[in-house]
């Protein structure tokens, strides 16, 4: 469906609509002072559908231009409004785009006191007779029965987003300090495996002295506090 514009004079002529769709704007707005001078005219469908566009004075809506769409059945019928809205123009002011809670929140910004509402539908995230059993104490069969454990534990996406996050993040291997301590984390005696399926990359350093203490750290990490450090 095509669209052009035509001039006011034009549009007039053919259609026989503006003033028509003058006061549906004013009817709209609730004030003539909301509504400035007229700006084009839309045809679509065989010239049986006009868009009049009219500067917008609302406040609060900076560029923006009321539409009112017209329509006639045949050339000898009378025009009639079907529709009346606010529209951003080429240069108005509008809302950046809406973003869900869930993709707003970043690291850092959970404080204290601050529920951050679950997604049912987290693809991170698996029932928990879904489990590997190498990640959960209980075998499947006790998981399903008893539901001995968490309603839902961390799914294979779930697992790659987070060994990828730490693996890249501040305590993985493309770090200053680990660039340049004199051992990798794996042969340290501080070093401890975490359990479940990413105890081949990762552990938690429990050395207090070290920067990393408490810290998640993949095995080709490291720091100056390694165990067998020598000078």
């Amino acid at each position: 469906m095509a669209l052009f514009r035509k001039s006011a004079e034009s549009a007039n002529q053919e259609f026989e609509a503006l003033e028509l769709a003058r006061s549906a704007a004013i009817a709209d707005a609730s004030s003539p002072q909301h509504v400035g001078d007229f700006v084009g005219v839309e045809f679509a469908d065989e010239n049986r559908v006009a868009s009049y566009l009219f500067e917008s004075f609302l406040p609060g809506y900076k560029g923006w231009r009321w539409c009112v769409t017209v329509a006639k059945v045949d050339n000898e019928s009378e025009p009639t409004v079907c529709d009346v809205v606010a529209l951003p123009g080429p240069e108005s002011l509008i809302a950046p785009d809406w973003i869900p809670y869930v993709e707003r929140i970043q690291p850092g910004d959970v404080g204290a006191g601050d529920v951050v509402p679950s997604n049912p539908g987290d693809s991170r995230l698996v029932p928990g007779f879904a489990a590997l059993p190498q990640d959960e104490d209980l075998d499947r069969v006790q998981l399903f029965e008893y539901g001995l454990t968490r309603p839902r534990v961390m799914s294979i996406e779930g697992r790659d987003q987070a060994s990828k996050r730490w693996y890249e993040g501040d305590r993985g291997p493309n770090t200053p300090i680990a660039q340049q301590a004199p051992k990798h984390c794996s042969s340290c005696g501080f070093f401890l495996p975490i359990a479940g399926s990413l105890r081949a990359a990762f552990g938690v350093c429990a050395n207090a002295i070290s920067p990393e203490d408490a810290r998640v750290v993949s095995l080709d990490h490291g720091c100056g506090a390694h165990s067998e450090a020598t000078i």
